[in-house]
């Protein structure tokens, strides 16, 4: 027997049962990106115009590779939140779930490719 009231129950859980993780990882990546974007626009804007031997040693300092890979980063995980809470709320069934993982691959196959390319620039 449970003596649970129908408000406890409900204590932070929104419509769909499963809480505000999405959002919260949303308003936390978008205030990262909030922070990062300029920096990254400052950086990427210096490398603008260089020769490719100049941008790849500008990219071998630590600041600016540093800058990109957070950037980076924290722009694909905003892009996942943002992709499944879409996804979840306008698909259903076994597509929804495919789309969620085909859009979680994707996301971290950029992150995987873009970390791979900035270490083999810095080393």
């Amino acid at each position: 027997m449970q003596f649970l009231t129908d408000r406890k129950r409900a204590v932070g859980k929104g419509s769909s049962g499963s809480g505000t993780e999405h959002f919260w990882g949303q308003a936390i990546s978008a205030l990262g990106l909030l922070a990062l974007m300029p920096l990254f626009a400052l950086t990427f804007g210096h490398a603008l115009g260089m020769s490719y031997d100049e941008a790849i040693a500008y990219y071998q300092r630590p600041f600016p590779a540093i800058i990109a890979a957070m950037t980076i980063v924290t722009a694909m995980v905003h892009f996942r939140h943002g992709i499944q809470v879409v996804i979840e709320d306008y698909s259903r069934g076994v597509t929804k779930k495919v789309l969620v993982v085909v859009c979680t691959a994707i996301s971290y196959t950029i992150i995987a490719t873009a970390l791979y390319g900035l270490g083999r620039i810095a080393f």
